[in-house]
């Protein structure tokens, strides 16, 4: 059984993404990873080009400017890199996402237990999101528990919406949520942690794919710094990180010791009572889940 990963990116440099470790973290499960890499206005194609691995495709894509609703681009790209794929199974990571080492095991074995089961489509992990420092991970329901990240390669699965998680598309049908079973692999999401004047920037470049100019100028700050105060709650992270982000984190000490976790918003009643109900009971009411959970 052959296993592909696949992404998509763009100006992974200018906005701090970790690219080089979301990438050294999945080669190791693959026999191939496929990269559509968009054409951008830094180094990029550099980073990709330094890892000098022979398992890496890349497909040099244009970005459709004028696709400015609900993250629409992000699923195109990333079909267009899940299109190139050839092996049995997918594994797919986004360009700020990271996986554990530890896990690697797990994982494999996960997908040789699912490619025996024709009712399992797809694969779901756990997400970690951090958030103004490596130190801090986003709690309650403003943060998604967990999503599709391994996809059985039918030939008709498609990214849904803006690229978060996959449905099945039959030629002339319509999309239907993938039979999905959890696992216990763990993404760790860096896309909240970055240099407060870099995510101030990556927000402003990353809603022109989302709104309009006029509701960007209307809704988003014009300060030059971001001020990480956007989150309703934030809990100390004492696990382990990827050894891939080792060097990064280090680097970034100093700009994520000022984080101060005492900033963020109040809460809206209905999510400290659905927050309440579920540091209670682990459930989560009215969660959103674009697949059908499978044992």
């Amino acid at each position: 059984m052959t296993i592909s990963g696949f992404t998509f990116v763009r100006n992974a440099v200018k906005y701090d993404f970790p690219l080089r470790e979301s990438l050294l973290s999945l080669l190791p499960l693959c026999d191939e990873v496929v990269i559509a890499l968009g054409r951008g206005d830094d180094d990029t194609p550099g980073v990709i080009a330094s890892l000098n691995d022979p398992k890496i495709h890349v497909i040099e894509t244009e970005w459709d400017e004028s696709l400015r609703q609900g993250g629409e681009v992000y699923a195109q790209q990333t079909d267009v890199a899940l299109a190139a794929c050839t092996g049995a199974w997918c594994i797919y990571l986004q360009a700020d996402e990271v996986l554990h080492e530890e896990d690697h095991g797990l994982i494999l074995r996960e997908i040789e237990r699912a490619n025996g089961d024709p009712g399992v489509e797809a694969l779901l992990f756990r997400y970690l999101h951090f958030y103004g420092s490596y130190d801090y991970v986003g709690a309650g329901r403003q943060w998604y528990r967990r999503e599709v990240r391994a996809v059985r390669n039918s030939g008709d699965v498609v990214s849904w919406r803006d690229a978060q998680g996959f449905r099945k598309r039959p030629p002339g049908g319509e999309a239907v949520r993938l039979r999905a079973r959890q696992t216990e692999a763990r993404v760790f999401h860096y896309g909240w942690v970055k240099e407060p004047a870099v995510q101030q920037r990556k927000q402003h470049a990353a809603h022109r794919f989302w709104h309009s100019d006029e509701w960007i100028a209307e809704n988003l700050s014009n300060a030059d710094l971001f001020d990480y105060a956007s989150a309703h709650d934030v809990r100390p992270y004492a696990g382990g990180h990827p050894a891939v982000m080792r060097e990064r984190i280090q680097e970034a000490h100093a700009w994520t010791r000022l984080f101060d976790p005492r900033r963020m918003k109040p809460k809206p009643f209905r999510m400290k009572c659905s927050d309440w109900i579920e540091d209670r009971t682990g459930w989560r009411m009215g969660e959103y889940r674009n697949f059908v959970e499978v044992p």
